[in-house]
């Protein structure tokens, strides 16, 4: 019972880390992919949500997506509100679901992290396309139909900003994943 505790406690310390590191990485990295759609920024902040969800599966990477998410709507990205929340949790979940599910149990091999990843990374800018679509003009405001055509006619931006966020986030956690979980493994609640 102690040890299930202890377990326990220690799995939430971690996840608490890993959404810490992703407030910080958004906080300190973030810039327009392209400059004329200086809202379509990169940032890091999937990077430990990924790391999270290699290291204890698709449930609890949507549960740190869910907490980061909500931290991130209510201080860097404030602006975007509820709409942000929703719009970063569907994507970053569907990442997290594909890519977990891949990536767990027998199958934590290098050939399934990568293809974890490059699943995780199709599913991210497939959702995105009708998540935009549908979502954005809500957050665009005014009349709902030609904003729809204003991001209709942004999709192209949208779905190579889409693909490069998601790409360069999956390499960065095929990279860092190792040295992170290492020092994750570190029983950090005695």
């Amino acid at each position: 019972m102690k040890n299930t505790i202890r377990n326990a406690v220690d799995r939430i310390v971690k996840l608490a880390i890993l959404a810490a590191m992703s407030i910080v990485l958004m906080l300190l990295i973030r810039f327009p992919i392209f400059p004329q759609l200086g809202f379509l920024e990169y940032d890091m902040a999937d990077v430990p949500i990924f790391i999270g969800a290699f290291m204890y599966g698709p449930v609890w990477g949507l549960v740190l997506t869910f907490v980061v998410c909500v931290l991130q709507g209510v201080t860097v990205s404030a602006g975007s509100g509820w709409i942000g929340i929703l719009m970063h949790f569907i994507a970053t979940g569907a990442f997290v679901i594909v890519a977990g599910l891949i990536y767990r149990g027998e199958r934590r091999t290098l050939k399934h992290a990568v293809l974890a990843l490059c699943a995780g990374t199709i599913a991210m800018v497939v959702t995105m396309i009708p998540l935009n679509h549908f979502m954005t003009p809500l957050f665009i405001g005014g009349d709902y139909k030609a904003a729809q055509g204003t991001v209709w006619n942004l999709m192209p931006y949208i779905i190579a900003f889409n693909a490069i966020k998601a790409g360069v986030n999956a390499v960065l956690t095929f990279l860092l994943y190792k040295a992170v979980g290492k020092l994750l493994k570190l029983r950090i609640v005695k």
